[in-house]
């Protein structure tokens, strides 16, 4: 089991080499906040995970959580504002990069930002079982190197730097659903790290005097972070619930419409559903089918067909050797 000092030198920011840290911390900061912006501006995920190995982010969480149980408000303090201003400088970063690239990064456009708009449960659940790992790890000489692992595991810097992209992009609600997930991860890790820290206080030796002098209120803090998890659970909940519903309405209207199609000789170029109506695009030589048979058949299914949408595109083909030359 690591000591209180190793802990400590392992996740605050203090001592003779505070300056040496803080400067390490800043470099892979703008680096990894560089690094995710243009993973998402190129809908690259091997990109992205590179700026998850590299962020730094982790290290000042976990050490408000270890400040929390130790009741050392200095460091508190200190991490808390490492979080908050390299939270604000990965925006910042998101949103320069966004202003050299033509086209607006949007979620109908870019799959690294479609899937960091709209968190679940159970990216909540994923992020609270990431604290427990990176706690066990900080008191854990033999799992401590399971942290680079850790820091792929949950997501921090690129929701980040989604949220400065995409509101350079203008797309304001997109922006506060990354926002949401990075709260949510922060949030998750803070709780969970702090219900494995807490017990442990009562057997740590080498304690700081400070630090020992200093009544240690943890259970106060986990308090007001799981007030705020339940908080967060709810537009997660949300969000969980019109999943599953489009999930379910796309199944659906999948059901009912190949068969549709594939009698009329037409086919499904694409299916979108977004907060419960369906948009099916098909394609196919004219004329155009009728939408009798479609539309008996998503009742049948269960769907309301005023809730789905239907876009033809007619398909024609030339012989460009039975056209007249100009």
């Amino acid at each position: 089991m690591n000591t209180v000092a190793a802990m400590r030198d392992s996740v605050f920011f203090e001592g003779p080499d505070a300056r040496h840290r803080d400067s390490r911390f800043w470099m892979l900061l703008v680096l990894a906040s560089i690094i995710a912006s243009a993973g998402v501006v190129g809908d690259s995920t091997a990109t992205v995970i590179g700026a998850m190995i590299v962020a730094p982010l982790m290290t000042p969480i976990l050490g408000v959580v270890l400040a929390t149980v130790l009741g050392s408000r200095r460091n508190l303090v200190r991490c808390w504002v490492l979080v908050i201003t390299g939270a604000l400088c990965a925006v910042a970063i998101g949103y320069l990069v966004g202003l050299f690239v033509q086209s607006p990064v949007i979620a109908p456009m870019n799959s690294q930002v479609s899937g960091r708009i709209s968190p679940h449960l159970i990216d909540l659940l994923a992020a609270l079982a990431t604290g427990v790992v990176g706690a066990v790890a900080l008191v854990r000489k033999d799992i401590s190197d399971t942290l680079p692992g850790v820091a792929i595991a949950i997501s921090l810097v690129p929701p980040l730097s989604v949220v400065g992209l995409t509101m350079e992009s203008g797309a304001w609600d997109q922006a506060g659903g990354a926002l949401l997930l990075f709260a949510t991860n922060v949030a998750a890790i803070l709780g969970s790290g702090i219900v494995v820290l807490a017990p442990l206080r009562a057997k740590w030796e080498g304690i700081a005097a400070e630090d020992a002098a200093t009544p240690a209120r943890p259970y106060r803090a986990l308090i007001s972070i799981i007030v705020s998890l339940a908080i967060i659970a709810i537009p997660l909940a949300s969000t969980s619930v019109r999943f599953t519903t489009d999930a379910m309405l796309e199944s659906r209207v999948r059901a009912a419409a190949e068969p549709w199609a594939e009698q009329a000789g037409w086919q499904i170029d694409a299916l979108t559903v977004s907060g419960g109506r369906a948009e099916l695009t098909l394609t196919g030589a004219p004329p155009l089918p009728g939408t009798d048979g479609l539309v008996q058949t998503l009742q049948d299914s269960g769907v309301d067909p005023a809730d789905v949408d239907v876009e033809f595109i007619p398909a024609y083909r030339v012989n460009l050797g039975d056209e007249p030359s100009d």
